[in-house]
């Protein structure tokens, strides 16, 4: 074969390589890397609503069961779950191979990190409170509520102003009036000074008791008259606004107010650790479900734990038991929990990611959840 005819040869050569080259590389872009066929995945779960709840027939549903059974799907995975009895125990069945995965209503935090792998955060969370509903409801002040309201500094204060006020002008009013000849007050100081301290308080409440005869007199009447008024009205503005911080310091807002109160939590769980960082008594039950209990039975003030959990509660089982009581605090986000090093946590990140594009995330999120703000889906990108 000639020269001329060999390089021929090798350009062609040359030429079906790199295009074949180049069609390769696209589709190894385009699709990811399969993962790992690791023959049935054990996944470590506990009740939780929304998260994990059994159903009648021995099956399992809720919000993390959903989701990773969209992951396992799309990997071709097959599922074995295992009963652990919380959430402590989900990650120690994680830690001794027990369990693969962990999934449900699980905080991804600092100190879990360094003993574990995490997912993608698959919702934001964050804790928060619920109070019995009675504690939102305006209660009648009894005699002794009354009596406490009416001698207190703000009101006595109040009080003593509108007798000085009063005194004044009813001096005024007898010694001008008592030298009528016809005088509608006595000319001896008593009763006289007690009639005209009855005009001076029926000008505040607007019914006097006495009508001035000469015309300072009548003067005085016309100004006590818009003083009363303008009394009246800042009074009675002072009066709401002591009853509306009497009722204010009564209810739990936030954090801060759970001092000195009975409040519940989950033991071994990112609530419980906070309130015993704030220095906050609580008692701390082994399920949620116990935490309800002493809501509803036993007079507790309030209970600590995770708003999605609180929140789907309040919705589906607490109506007329409970409410939620301020924003959410130490927000944090939620996902599943591997062993360090895992295989298994690079493809169900990359399953993660497509879930989040095609929208699918966004259906099983809002069967659970709805549209509420407070439980929009972590930052997936």
């Amino acid at each position: 074969m000639s020269a001329r005819w060999r390089t021929l040869t090798a350009t062609a050569l040359w030429v079906v390589l790199l295009g074949a080259l180049a069609g390769a590389v696209p589709r190894a872009l385009a699709e990811p890397e399969p993962g790992p066929d690791p023959g049935p995945v054990s996944v470590a779960v506990h009740s939780l609503e929304p998260f994990v709840m059994p159903t009648g027939g021995g099956e399992l549903t809720g919000f993390s069961v959903d989701l990773w059974e969209e992951v396992a799907k799309r990997l071709d995975w097959s599922t074995e779950y295992l009963d652990s009895r919380d959430v402590s125990g989900q990650l120690t069945d994680v830690a001794e191979g027990r369990a693969e995965v962990a999934i449900g209503g699980i905080s991804l935090t600092a100190e879990r990190e360094q003993s574990f792998d995490f997912s993608h955060p698959t919702l934001d969370g964050g804790l928060q409170i619920i109070v019995p509903v009675s504690d939102t409801r305006p209660t009648v002040p009894g005699l002794g509520g009354y009596l406490d309201l009416l001698l207190s500094r703000t009101m006595l204060i109040w009080l003593s102003a509108a007798i000085v006020v009063s005194v004044v002008p009813a001096h005024v009013f007898w010694l001008i009036e008592r030298g009528s000849p016809k005088p509608v007050v006595s000319r001896a100081y008593f009763p006289g000074i007690l009639q005209s301290f009855g005009w001076g308080i029926g000008s505040l409440v607007g019914k006097n008791s006495a009508s001035a005869t000469k015309t300072l007199t009548k003067a005085l009447a016309i100004l006590w008259g818009f003083a009363g008024i303008v009394f009246i009205a800042y009074y009675s503005a002072n009066l709401s606004a002591t009853l509306t911080v009497a009722k204010l310091d009564a209810k739990i807002t936030g954090p801060a107010d759970l001092y000195d109160k009975r409040v519940a939590t989950v033991a071994g769980t990112t609530a419980a650790s906070f309130l015993q960082g704030m220095g906050i008594d609580s008692t701390e039950t082994s399920t949620i479900e116990d935490s309800y209990h002493l809501l509803r039975e036993d007079g507790y003030d309030a209970v600590v734990f995770d708003a999605p959990v609180l929140r789907y509660y309040v919705a589906h089982r607490g109506e007329g038991v409970a409410v939620m009581a301020g924003p959410v605090f130490r927000e944090e986000d939620q996902g599943f929990v591997t062993k360090l090093d895992s295989p298994l946590r690079k493809p169900i990140n990359q399953t993660l990611f497509r879930i989040r594009e095609d929208g699918t995330y966004n259906l099983i999120k809002e069967k659970w959840f709805g549209d509420d703000v407070a439980t929009t889906a972590g930052d997936l990108n």
